[in-house]
């Protein structure tokens, strides 16, 4: 399955809507708009509402075995939006103050915001199909059956020099530390950086034909490295991803333990005492 980040630049684009808005806000009411007032009031309770839709939706997706609405993957990026956007509510709803318990809130929202980010990287090291479900060890070995046959299809009657530039590109490793190592899943960004430069410099000893098809092999090539990377990254990948579980789940049930603290004495105090 392939991640095009939409999920993310679609957080962004709201909250920088949302940031307008609210300076707009700012300027109209001359200062910043207090926690308890009406916009206070109704930013944090979107946001609030965002977060608990994050915490609740995706999961019961994923759990259900009989509610089969949209995809997991879909309900994955809606997930990451709404962990996104919610959070960023909140922030503004604070006015820019976190002493107490609003504090601890703020603080423990930062705290699952950044180990979502971090989750989500992990995430995408384990290889799955379009659906979301993730894939075996003899899954893997059949793609990068399938992917390596297509290669070879595609180098038949190419000229010499083509082929020593695939062989000297498969002989670049993934990582010094041996597979299974962590590089492998908290450093793909930089393997990829670097096996993208490599590829940069072997596409310029192509002859003029190889150079006109350079486009086809790139992908070809990106599409085994991705697939032996993920293979040998495999284990590793969901011992992370169950580790990170682990923590993660843990932190999101006290900030929302807090969370509900501080709604229920916010309701309490701000209304029913006026």
């Amino acid at each position: 399955m392939r991640h095009r980040n939409t999920e993310l630049w679609a957080a962004l684009a709201a909250m920088l809507i949302l940031g307008a808005v609210y300076v707009v806000a700012v300027r109209q009411l001359d200062g910043v708009p207090a926690a308890s007032g009406l916009l206070g009031h109704g930013l944090g309770v979107i946001g609030f509402m965002l977060m608990l839709m994050t915490e609740t939706l995706y999961s019961l997706r994923k759990r259900s075995r009989v509610a089969r609405w949209g995809r997991t993957s879909s309900w994955l990026r809606f997930h990451i939006f709404t962990g996104l956007v919610g959070p960023f509510l909140v922030l503004l709803h604070t006015s820019w103050k976190f002493n107490g318990l609003a504090g601890v809130v703020m603080l423990l929202t930062g705290v699952v915001v950044l180990s979502g980010v971090i989750g989500r990287y992990i995430y995408t090291a384990v290889p799955r199909t379009a659906d979301g479900v993730a894939l075996e060890a003899a899954d893997l070995e059949r793609e990068i059956a399938a992917s390596e046959a297509e290669l070879q299809r595609w180098l038949a009657g190419r000229p010499e020099g083509t082929r020593q530039v695939v062989s000297r590109l498969a002989a670049i490793p993934d990582s010094g530390d041996g597979e299974g190592s962590l590089a492998l899943v908290f450093g793909r960004a930089l393997l990829d950086w670097g096996y993208r430069q490599q590829w940069r410099r072997e596409q310029r000893r192509l002859d003029a034909a190889g150079r006109e098809q350079a486009r086809e092999l790139g992908r070809l090539l990106r599409r085994r490295q991705t697939l032996q990377r993920q293979r040998s990254s495999l284990a590793v990948a969901r011992r992370t991803l169950a580790a990170w579980h682990a923590v993660h789940i843990p932190i999101g049930m006290v900030l929302f333990a807090a969370a509900f603290v501080h709604a229920a004495a916010a309701i309490y105090y701000a209304t029913l005492l006026r």
